[in-house]
């Protein structure tokens, strides 16, 4: 007879006492009624497992099997009963090594604290039960069987991470295979559309992964322009790493070890993308390859010996790199990173408990954050006891509460719905999603304001979370209040791993005013993909102008904010507009909007102007150093008559500096007239670059009084603490 393993609905909040693990029930809800509830509850006094769950099945005993693992070789039989409850006084002794199969009849279900704690749509391995090619196997069925990888996967609803524990004995994760990662002989793991791979030990050497692959859905393999939010961290890949991607991507805190290249090699002609962003990395082997890559930005990262260029077309920046390539036209060397802090990691520490590593600030740094032997400068936080861990199903409500309790919040894939923004509003609090693009925030209809309001305290971190927008709104994200005026130099705001998407997936007209607002102070931004939709889900052409409105990707009015890897792409107006003082951004790709359906619809400085600059600095700043900017013309939704004057804008001043700046046209009767303030020459001769432009010979804009988004009053029951 078969077998077949229902999901299980386990929406449990834990309870800690000094002798056990307990947990209680929430309330089902309605599409969740006819899931079979269960918990698990530990004593550590009594080092025992107690099992309960709702009756399932037609007759006989209930069959109790335990497994090292989800998906352990071998679950071995513990115990039978009429009962709905169960004890295993002798479980293995990591009380996360103990997988429950609960079987009656044709049915079986899966019980474990990691299930409980962590909700089903993070996936847990461990090597020293299950085979080499186990995860693979599963990873890449998911991409096969669900839309991860196809046409479907760039808009499908399931949201995945998976999570890898050190490996012991010197075993590894890699089944073995050869050649490039896009052939069948690696033996590659496929990793698909809002998918998380992190590795859980201290260091990235602690998890050894084999070939790893992003396969492009476009073109038959070739086009990667399109292969988005996906992410990976803290392992090391051992043989060939094949991360062809574009935007809401991001490899973080990697040893690679083998070959590596950033571009497909499917087929015979025509590869390119458009990413994309890795930090604190090393290669050991081998210079990589990023090839027809449109842009990418690398920080932090040490190369093997040489200087080369390794690929790319019109806008590479390194940025605290060792060995990077040599500066030129389309290579820009950065010799240090200023300020920056790494993004917060998941682990399981020494002491067996899963545990938040958050990296300490640190400045003016060359090379990763860690080594061979040490995780770096930073503190570790207890997961159960110091955080919240959100699952998919909680709202504003329940993740408000914790914050406002002094839990940091752990969100585990899924989605999100919010009747109000998600309040930061102490010093040193933490959202962290467990990858990029894999947790979603969504704004109800009841939601006029966005979906995370942070205020101006000190230390706030914001990682890895995409704001989508089915509704309108005021902003998706907002840092800090209109009258933000604290100073945070000593504990910076770190924004990372933040995707904002307006437009693609509803089918309702909706108006966004800003996808994020920068008002405090000492801001520290690191990987930003803000996007108001060229494409989607939903009907194109000219309903998109009307229907997905937002006029700013990104607004800054705060002072000494500080950006790494900005993309920000077809906003109906100025994509970033920058107002505040001593700004810095470190690498900028954008596209205007698609689908300006004439020239009078999208004009400005009064309608003097045509269109409008993709980085804008206002004529009242003073002080601003960016460098290695792109804007590509991309006008096909037009009349045919769109054209862009200026790729960016600043002030005259004595300092006011961008510097690397390009632009071109990929498509589309358009062009971009003039690279900054009326000088550099068109789109329409190609590929046109200002090295760089301080006080120059260009015409300053016209004085523009902005229109700013309006303070807003709050939901009475999150009301901001000031």
């Amino acid at each position: 007879m078969s077998t077949k393993v229902i999901p299980v609905f386990t929406a449990l909040m834990f309870m800690l006492t000094p002798g056990s693990f307990a947990t209680s029930y929430s309330p089902y809800k309605k599409q969740q009624e006819n899931k079979i509830e269960n918990k698990i509850v530990y004593n550590k006094k009594k080092h025992s497992v107690t099992l309960s769950w709702s009756a399932f099945g037609s007759s006989g005993n209930y069959v109790i099997t335990r497994g090292g693992s989800r998906l352990a070789s071998d679950f071995v039989p513990v115990g039978s009963t009429s009962r709905l409850t169960f004890t295993d006084n002798k479980p293995n002794a990591d009380k996360y090594e103990n997988y429950y199969k609960i079987t009656r009849n044709d049915i079986t279900i899966i019980v474990s604290l990691e299930k409980q704690i962590f909700g089903d749509n993070m996936y847990f391995y461990d090597r020293k039960y299950e085979k080499a090619e186990t995860p693979r196997n599963e990873m890449n069925s998911h991409f096969s069987s669900i839309g991860q990888g196809g046409p479907n996967g760039e808009w499908t609803t399931k949201r995945q991470a998976y999570y890898f524990k050190a490996n012991v004995n010197g075993q590894t994760y890699d089944s073995g295979g050869s050649g490039s990662a896009s052939s069948a002989e690696a033996n590659s793991i496929e990793l698909g559309f809002y998918s998380h791979i992190g590795g859980l030990g201290k260091i990235p050497a602690d998890v050894k992964l084999g070939a790893i692959f992003t396969r492009p859905h476009l073109s038959g393999g070739a086009n990667a322009t399109c292969t988005f939010w996906r992410s990976i961290e803290n392992v090391t890949v051992m043989r060939d790493f094949s991360w062809t991607v574009s935007q809401s991507t991001s490899a973080r805190r990697m040893l690679i070890e083998s070959t590596s290249k950033y571009i497909s090699d499917i087929g015979s002609s025509n590869f390119w993308g458009s990413g994309g962003f890795i930090a604190d990395a090393c290669y050991t082997s081998s210079r990589p390859n990023w090839g027809g890559q449109q842009q990418w930005y690398t920080r932090n990262t040490v190369f093997p010996s040489g200087s080369g260029a390794m690929g790319g077309s019109y806008n590479m920046v390194w940025q605290g790199c060792v060995n990077p390539p040599q500066a030129d036209n389309i290579n820009s060397p950065i010799p240090a990173t200023p300020i920056i802090r790494e993004k917060p990691f998941l682990f399981i520490d020494d002491d067996g408990e899963y545990k938040v590593f958050v990296p300490a600030w640190q400045k003016d740094r060359v090379g990763p954050s860690w080594s061979t032997t040490d995780m770096g400068k930073g503190k570790v936080q207890d997961l159960l006891t110091n955080w919240y861990i959100a699952k998919e199903g909680d709202t504003d409500v329940e993740i408000n509460k914790a914050l406002k309790a002094g839990k940091n919040v752990f969100f585990t894939p899924g989605h999100y719905s919010l009747n109000a923004p998600i309040q930061v509003n102490r010093k040193d609090a933490i959202l962290l999603g467990a990858g990029i693009a894999s947790v979603t925030l969504e704004p109800t209809e009841k939601n006029t304001w966005g979906c995370i309001y942070a205020d101006d305290k000190d230390g706030i971190v914001i990682a890895g979370l995409l704001m989508d927008s089915f509704n309108s709104t005021t902003y998706q994200v907002r840092v800090g209040n209109e009258e933000a005026n604290a100073d945070h130099a000593a504990n910076p705001i770190l924004l990372t791993d933040i995707t904002c998407r307006v437009g693609g997936v509803q089918s309702k007209n909706i108006q966004i005013q800003a996808s994020m607002q920068i008002n405090s102070n000492n801001v520290v931004g690191d990987h930003f993909w803000l996007w108001r939709a060229d494409h989607g889900s939903q009907r194109g052409g000219n309903a998109r102008w009307v229907r997905d409105r937002c006029k700013n990707g990104l607004i800054v009015t705060g002072d000494d904010v500080t950006l790494y890897a900005l993309f920000a792409e077809h906003y109906q107006e100025y994509e970033v507009l920058w107002l505040g003082e001593r700004g810095r951004t470190y690498f900028l790709q954008n596209e205007p909007p698609y689908d300006a359906p004439n020239q009078a619809s999208w004009s400005s400085q009064g309608g003097r102007v045509d269109g409008y600059a993709a980085f804008k600095v206002a004529n009242t700043v003073k002080e601003h150093h960016s460098i290695g900017m792109g804007s590509y013309a991309v006008f096909t939704g037009t009349d045919g008559n769109v054209n862009k004057k200026n790729g960016f804008e600043i002030p005259n001043s004595p300092n006011v500096t961008l510097e690397k700046m390009c632009i071109t046209r990929f498509a589309g009767p358009g062009n971009i007239q003039n690279v900054i303030n009326g000088i550099g020459g068109s789109t329409a001769t190609g590929v046109n670059r200002v090295p760089s432009y301080n006080n120059g010979a260009g015409t300053q804009p016209y004085d523009e009084e902005f229109r700013l988004p309006n303070r807003e009053s709050y939901p009475a029951y999150i009301i901001m603490d000031k």
